[in-house]
């Protein structure tokens, strides 16, 4: 047990009994608790496995290479069409974690299995991304801009493709666009 898992879970407004069994249950894993982003983390070997999260509507355990898993309760979400590896189980209540926690362990099992195995999960790369073509347009007419979006590394194309086209609306694409030039033109990342 990591003492300061115990203080973050101490902390939870919402969803802090169901966390603490999601602990409980993590815990007989075997693997080695951390505290990172906030969340209880499990890791092999200095490799995270798994985390319990919460959110406003759910708490969940997070596998890092869900992707991979079996599912045969068909109970692993993606959470964004977006997320390539990670997958959750989400639980909206104590009674149905209490209820589950066989498949729970048995979902944990895998998941570790995984990990020692040293299998990873196929990731698209930045490339596998095409520049959708009204995006392309847009790029091209301001000067430098489309060279300069394709001298970023893979991970900040992917990122601000993401950020473009996730607006419904082409007006929002084009002004995330224009907001975002200087900071392309400059080689930055989204979150630089």
């Amino acid at each position: 047990m990591n003492k300061r898992v115990d203080v973050a879970i101490s902390q939870l407004t919402k969803w802090q009994a169901e966390t603490k069994a999601l602990r409980k249950i993590a815990l007989d894993s075997g693997l080695t608790e951390e505290l990172k982003w906030g969340q209880p983390c499990y890791a092999l070997d200095g490799k995270n496995v798994f985390l319990i999260h919460s959110f406003k509507n759910y708490c969940a355990i997070l596998f890092m290479k869900g992707a991979l898993m079996k599912d045969p309760k068909k109970i692993l979400i993606q959470q964004t069409e977006n997320v390539q590896s990670a997958r959750q189980i989400r639980f909206t209540s104590l009674a149905e974690i209490k209820s589950s926690a066989s498949t729970i362990k048995k979902y944990l099992n895998e998941a570790i299995a995984i990990e020692e195995s040293g299998v990873q999960v196929p990731m698209k790369k930045a490339a596998d991304f095409a520049i959708p073509e009204e995006i392309s347009k847009v790029l091209k007419k301001t000067t430098g801009l489309l060279p300069a979006f394709k001298k970023l590394t893979p991970g900040r194309q992917r990122a601000y493709l993401l950020h473009f086209t996730s607006a419904k609306q082409e007006a929002t694409r084009l002004a995330r666009i224009e907001k975002c030039a200087p900071k392309i033109l400059a080689g930055k990342g989204l979150n630089d």
